[in-house]
């Protein structure tokens, strides 16, 4: 107990770890602000630069840059409608409502501390159950990520506004852009129409980009002459009573992010889909409707995807399995300092494991250090006149996706996608299902065509499966209840019900 205490106080105590983990949780603010620079590419920057480093020194660095790049994406998500990062695109469902209200700086305000109560959590759940999650994380078979898939889709009902038949084309479109590609199993074009270009696919960051910022700029010209609204930056922080109000929500929606964080290959992008599901459907009497500014839709999605880092190391550190996509470079540098990441990890070296611990809740503590401060400064972002807020949006969505892969190709399709943001905007589509496609849909083929392939192709065993594997059963019940949710059966027998 006295060494897991001192591997846990490690972090805290050098001043040089200090300053590294504050260093990098300051960057991965701003990085994760300015959409196109993600963190996974930041961390992959970092290993060349840190491999003659002592293994604390580079962990330190690469930990806050994750914890502050999570969150950073939030800032331009309610500024500008332009989510950082993907895993911030439900933020800006009612983050840029808020700021059109004027409350940019509450908002900013309630989603730095309500991050900071996620990333807490996660650690905390890191810490006491990592053994057991990963366990469970090791059961899920094919089918499984399945059926999770399919349950996210399902949030269509939830991101499609008033129309749910708009929501189920703008979903449907975005799975068949996400398929764009060549086909992971036959290793042949797929939608590519003969074009070799397309055989590597559409990067999900440059059709969020093109859908929400450029189509934003283009949508906002309709408004060239409307005064900006002034931002009420003099309650930055929220008051301790809001922080009370919301509290339950955001324990309930931080165990969400954790354990879809806890499933590798997701992230913290499903995470904050869900949680946002989840808000809307329990949160009865929300502080304004949904998507027009409710502080729920800002908690549940900010809570979520700061828990899922959390979760995402419990794969990493326990089965040397990447949580998502940073985890993933994270097991690079291991590797490369000579560390074996999987079970024996933590036989073999618990000081790793306890120092990611405290490391991780040390860089919670200086996110919410440094995302209260510079809020005044990035409001006025948003009073801009629109003839300098268009173009410095356009300039940054063009910058942003060519820093992907130094590709203008990609430019050209987020131009492409924002001229059809727009239009769809203009016929009242919600761009949140398309991204929502864009994401599940290959996950849901890939898996699919695992789960067929495992069972010889028999559609019978396939079936068979979701409802003799426990596993399965619960995600299977999850997703009738969820579809009868959705029908006029919900609404009879709740009238039932008030019958008797």
């Amino acid at each position: 107990m006295s060494d897991t205490f001192s591997y846990l106080l490690m972090a805290w105590l050098d001043p040089q770890l200090l300053a590294l983990t504050a260093l990098g949780t300051l960057a991965g603010i701003y990085v994760g602000a300015i959409p196109g620079l993600s963190v996974t590419m930041a961390v992959s920057i970092l290993i060349s630069f840190t491999f003659s480093w002592d293994i604390n020194n580079a962990l330190a660095l690469m930990v806050g840059i994750y914890v502050g790049g999570v969150y950073g994406g939030s800032r331009t998500a309610i500024l500008l409608n332009i989510p950082g990062s993907p895993a911030a695109l439900t933020t800006a469902f009612d983050g840029y409502p808020l700021a059109q209200r004027g409350e940019a700086g509450r908002a900013i305000g309630l989603s730095t501390v309500m991050s900071v109560i996620g990333g807490f959590v996660g650690v905390a759940i890191l810490a006491a159950t990592a053994p057991m999650l990963s366990d469970l994380a090791l059961r899920f078979a094919p089918r499984d990520y399945f059926l999770i898939a399919l349950l996210g889709l399902l949030l269509v009902s939830t991101l499609s506004g008033k129309s749910l038949a708009r929501g189920i084309f703008a979903v449907a479109l975005g799975g068949v852009i996400g398929l764009v590609g060549m086909d992971p199993v036959t290793a042949q074009g797929r939608f590519t129409m003969g074009n070799m270009n397309l055989l590597g696919g559409i990067h999900y960051v440059v059709v969020m980009i093109g859908l929400f910022g450029v189509a934003e700029a283009f949508y906002q010209l309709h408004h060239l002459n409307t005064v900006p609204v002034k931002q009420k930056v003099d309650k930055i922080v929220p008051s301790f009573n809001m922080v009370a109000k919301y509290l339950p929500l955001s324990i309930r929606t931080s165990v969400i992010g954790v354990i879809v964080g806890a499933l590798p290959g997701t992230g913290g992008d499903i995470a904050s889909l869900f949680a946002y599901d989840h808000a809307k459907r329990t949160v009865k009497h929300p502080s304004r409707p949904f998507g027009e500014g409710a502080y729920e839709g800002l908690v549940a999605p900010e809570t979520a995807n700061n828990a899922a880092v959390g979760g995402a190391y419990v794969p990493m550190l326990t089965l040397g399995m990447p949580g998502d996509a940073v985890t993933a470079v994270i097991i690079g540098a291991l590797v490369i300092h000579g560390l074996n990441p999987g079970p024996m990890l933590m036989v073999e070296t618990p000081h790793i494991f306890w120092f990611t611990v405290g490391n991780l809740a040390l860089a919670n503590i200086f996110l919410l250090v440094f995302g209260l401060t510079g809020i005044k400064l990035f409001s006025k972002i948003v009073e801009l006149p629109k003839a300098v807020l268009i173009p410095l949006i356009l300039v940054l969505c063009v910058v942003g996706t060519y820093s992907i892969n130094s590709n203008m190709t990609e430019v050209y399709w987020m131009l492409g996608f924002g001229i059809l943001g727009y239009f769809l905007k203009v016929f009242g589509f919600q761009m949140g299902p398309i991204i929502l496609g864009v994401i599940l849909g290959p996950l849901l083929d890939e898996t699919y065509r695992q789960a067929m392939s495992s069972v010889g192709d028999n559609i019978g065993e396939f079936l068979l499966a979701l409802v003799v594997n426990p596993l399965s059963l619960v995600l299977t019940s999850v997703i009738v209840l969820v579809l009868l949710g959705n029908t006029p059966a919900k609404r009879l027998l709740l009238e039932r019900l008030s019958r008797r």
